[in-house]
């Protein structure tokens, strides 16, 4: 018998116009948790859809074999019942069913087609046991958090007696505690002879718990690297995804401060749905031109309510507190007027807030300047494409023409679609809300220079992340919060992540 539960030989797939996979070939031992890197558009997410049955048998070439036996998946379902289960990045739960109705269904645990909830709810407690889960199975699963509903997932794959789990960034939307809880997670299930493949781009996790990495570039095999030898590093890993070295994460830069662009005094923001819930407490802080300001904070610390709520209201009520813009004060009431007083706002959820994702680029990057491609109230489609190929080049968005669908972007690629619609807009004060989020080091790299670049041209930058090595890496100072309230401020000289933890734990105000 083969010492490898899975063998994808030779996997080629292509979409119009573009060869995302190109003979790919990967091995995993049983029992072993195997990491796919690469950087974003590499193939990592079509190979996996490939191998759960979201790509039929008959789209691509090469062959799939399971425990030595070839297979052709017709669908998920055809997958699953070998115990192969993918998560996806963006959960699959239906956040108004029980905990238990989501781990069953589509597996219900029913006799002559009559559901039996008594050991429906007898199992799911199991199974929630397994993952570390003490909620009530009857507990609606849009309640919970972010990082229990990723457990929930997981408890959902157990369910189906997963032999190979398939985690698409299992952590990108976690912090630092859910990501570690479920780093052990996998490695307990490692103990009990479940194969994982796992799909990250922090390296940091993937060299932690690996046994070997598959490194894929421009839908190709590079190379397999077994992490229990002494040369593999995170360096290593980056010079195989990116084809290079990289001698720094972060884009050098020196820093030509100018006058306060944006001042926010006072400002105190309550829940859209608890009218009594103090969501922002009394928050001041200051950005300059030219200036890249971080805010620091925990998941519910308030980074992003305070970044919504500034921008147009767009978060909030009872909103009170005063904006000022080049020592004016001004009035962002709705999201049409804090464009208008030259402010941008970068979702850090691009693709159900930051992009249309079935429309093209086109349309994507002129969508915040309308107005100026307006010609007697019809838009001027030859400067509309002549902007777009301008943001293309500027931005070095990796595509075969600007009319390709944006939802076909990688993750990188779509995040350059977003600033390059609102770059369009002229903005003076960005605010960029976790702008790398879900994309590799190759393309943060080129994301940082962008950001560089903005704050270079004199504008304000206002950066929200919840990775501490990139606020210290790329901002010129950073505002510490804590729930709700602005617990410290410290300059690029002083800070380090032992100091903004200090302040993300610390109560009241700096």
């Amino acid at each position: 018998m083969s010492e490898y539960i899975l063998e994808m030989r030779n996997i080629t797939k292509a979409f119009p116009g573009v060869k995302a996979l190109d003979s790919v070939n990967l091995k995993i031992r049983e029992g072993e948790i195997h990491s796919l890197c690469g950087e974003n558009g590499a193939g990592k997410s079509t190979l996996m859809k490939v191998l759960s049955g979201v790509y039929p048998h008959g789209t691509y070439d090469g062959d799939i074999l399971f425990k030595g036996k070839v297979c052709e998946f017709k669908s998920i379902k055809d997958s699953e019942d070998l115990g192969i289960v993918i998560i996806h990045q963006e959960l699959a739960l239906i956040p108004y069913l029980s905990i238990a109705e989501n781990i069953y269904l589509g597996n219900e645990r029913a006799h002559k087609g009559i559901v039996d909830w008594n050991e429906t709810i007898r199992g799911a407690k199991e199974l929630l046991g397994k993952v570390g889960l003490t909620e009530n199975p009857n507990t609606p699963v849009g309640t919970i958090g972010v990082g229990k509903q990723q457990l929930v997932e997981i408890a959902k794959a157990l369910s189906k007696k997963v032999k190979l789990l398939i985690l698409d960034e299992p952590t990108a939307a976690l912090n630092e505690d859910d990501s570690e809880n479920l780093l052990q997670l996998m490695l307990e299930f490692k103990k009990q002879g479940i194969s994982c493949i796992l799909i990250s781009h922090k390296l940091n996790e993937v060299s932690k718990v690996s046994d070997s990495i598959t490194i894929l570039r421009d839908g190709k095999t590079i190379e397999t690297l077994d992490m229990h030898g002494k040369e593999v590093n995170e360096d290593r890993i980056i010079r195989g995804m990116v084809g290079r070295d990289l001698t720094s994460r972060y884009p050098e830069r020196t820093p030509k401060v100018g006058e306060v662009i944006l001042e926010i005094k006072d400002w105190t923001v309550y829940h859209e749905l608890q009218a009594d819930r103090k969501v922002i407490d009394g928050a001041n802080l200051h950005i300059r031109r030219g200036e890249i300001v971080g805010i620091a904070g925990l998941m519910g610390s308030g980074r992003t309510e305070l970044a919504m709520s500034v921008f147009g209201r767009a978060y909030g009520r009872n909103i009170s507190g005063e904006l000022y813009k080049n020592g004016q004060v001004i009035q962002n009431r709705t999201v049409t007027e804090a464009i208008a007083n030259g402010f941008a706002y970068v979702t850090e959820d691009r693709k159900d807030y930051g992009l249309i994702l079935i429309d093209d680029i086109k349309r994507n990057i002129s969508l915040t300047g309308l107005p100026k491609l307006a010609r007697n109230m019809v838009i001027d489609e030859r400067e509309e494409i002549l902007v777009a190929e301008e943001m293309r080049r500027k931005l070095k968005i990796k595509t075969p023409n600007i009319l390709q669908k944006t939802g076909n972007l990688s993750g990188g690629n779509q995040q350059k679609v977003v600033l390059s619609k609102w770059i369009y807009s002229e903005p003076d004060i960005l605010i960029l809300d976790e702008p790398t989020r879900g994309i590799d080091v190759g393309a943060k790299f080129e994301i940082y220079s962008i950001i560089n670049q903005l704050a270079d041209e004199g504008k304000g930058v206002l950066v929200i992340s919840s990775e501490l090595p990139e606020i210290l890496g790329i901002c010129d100072r950073i505002y510490v919060m804590n729930a709700g309230r602005i617990t410290g401020e410290v300059s690029k000289e002083e800070a380090s992540q032992e100091t903004l933890m200090r302040y993300m734990t610390k109560n009241g105000g700096a």
